[in-house]
């Protein structure tokens, strides 16, 4: 049985968590948190995580495990057939990490965690960033009525575990409404959390995420 390590409040954790309910694979939750103590660098070498570990060893990355996840268990798909289509969807979900997912994060410190205000200049390069990622998202984004199509994919996780925090930071920090200027972006964020397999993912964070506040508030606030 594959064994997960990681902790419920984070995002990236819960992207692979729900590709793993999704596709049905049994596995067990490790609770290990990012750092770098020798027992973490023993199972991740940069001290992050999600970290899969499976029969051959352990797996970091959470592209590269959802990756391996669909090489290993295909019966239940997250991405097409036709290679060109599966290029596409791995488009999306990339452009939502780096576009999207990554300027939110300069921000997360100030605006989920109640610590020490963003830098001037990080914060700009966020609002900036910000912007011109939900506009490829607008331009991309089929919401038919998923964000790559007609079938739920690896992108509608990206998508589910980005942009509701995305937005929060947009609206508190600069006052923008980024994800409804995205038509059927909110309406598809709704549905997809009413997903059984989401809805047990967001029990487990919002379980989690008062104890982890509480595990990053001293670095977090000065």
């Amino acid at each position: 049985m594959f064994k997960l390590y990681g902790f419920a409040a984070s995002n990236y954790f819960n992207m692979v968590k729900l590709a793993l309910l999704e596709k049905q694979i049994p596995f067990e939750v490790v609770s290990m948190h990012g750092c770098q103590n020798p027992e973490t660098l023993a199972v991740s070498a940069r001290g992050k995580v999600p970290v899969l570990e499976t029969a051959d060893g352990f797996i970091s990355e959470t592209d590269v495990i959802l990756r391996y996840l669909e090489d290993t268990h295909p019966q239940t798909p997250l991405l097409p057939a036709h290679p060109f289509a599966r290029a596409q969807v791995w488009t999306m979900a990339k452009e939502i990490e780096l576009y999207i997912e990554l300027p939110a994060r300069l921000c997360y410190v100030e605006v989920l965690f109640g610590g020490r205000a963003t830098p001037e200049a990080l914060k700009a390069k966020a609002r900036r960033d910000l912007i011109k990622g939900f506009a490829a998202l607008g331009r991309r984004g089929q919401f038919a009525p998923y964000v790559a199509g007609t079938e739920f994919t690896l992108a509608d996780i990206y998508f589910m575990y980005s942009v509701d925090l995305a937005q929060q930071v947009a609206e508190q920090l600069f006052g923008l409404n980024l994800l409804d200027e995205v038509a059927g972006a909110r309406g598809l964020l709704e549905r997809l959390n009413d997903r059984h397999c989401a809805q047990r993912v967001a029990a487990d964070r919002d379980a989690d995420f008062p104890i982890f506040l509480e595990r990053v508030r001293p670095v977090a606030v000065p």
